[in-house]
């Protein structure tokens, strides 16, 4: 289960101090796509030891914001500014896909496009909400959340079951709970590659 427990750290993945965005120009997301990411650094790479089916460490959900795409995901370690908590953040597409945190990202869209733009639409009010993350990766309730319960969630609420109910158990000194990897969502046959990149 370390795959979630890591998935959503930050990750060292560029030493240089200089980084860029790897999203291609000319790419269109659409509200309620589905974005992942893996990192470079040993965080990273520790996730995709612990699943054998894993490609991806993190992932978000594409929102509208006033007219612009947005990544909402949740995630610890990437603070806006001082004194600020780990919670569901809201960023531009070239700083999710930065390689302070990736070296291969991918876009998925759902098949249906009007449970995509409602999953949107939750994921957006639980940024508002200023939900924090959850340390203990405990997706029984939605008062805190992990990057991989927030999708879930998102798209359970607005009708479709993204992650088929799948949970993996997690005994581990830091955490013990029953978990969604990110490649339960990655897997589902709801949605379909757009592209892939890397650095």
């Amino acid at each position: 289960m370390r795959i979630i427990l890591l998935s959503c750290l930050i990750f060292a993945g560029c030493a240089s101090g200089e980084f860029h965005s790897i999203l291609p120009e000319g790419v269109q997301l659409k509200t309620g796509d589905v974005v992942f990411r893996r990192g470079g650094g040993l965080t990273s790479r520790a996730v995709l030891m612990a699943d054998v089916k894993g490609e991806y460490s993190h992932i978000g959900i594409v929102v509208d914001s006033a007219g612009q795409k947005m990544i909402v995901h949740a995630v610890p370690g990437e603070l806006d500014f001082e004194g600020d908590e780990d919670r569901v953040k809201m960023d531009r597409p070239e700083h999710f896909f930065s390689t302070e945190f990736t070296i291969i990202g991918e876009i998925c869209r759902p098949k249906n496009s009007l449970i995509a733009v409602r999953a949107a639409e939750v994921a957006l009010r639980q940024y508002r909400k200023g939900v924090l993350f959850d340390h203990d990766y405990d997706d029984h309730d939605s008062a805190k959340m992990y990057c991989t319960e927030l999708v879930a969630y998102a798209f359970r609420q607005a009708g479709h079951e993204i992650a088929g109910g799948e949970r993996h158990h997690v005994d581990l000194p830091i955490v013990r709970a029953d978990c969604i990897f990110p490649s339960d969502i990655h897997s589902s046959d709801f949605l379909e590659s757009i592209i892939m990149f890397h650095q």
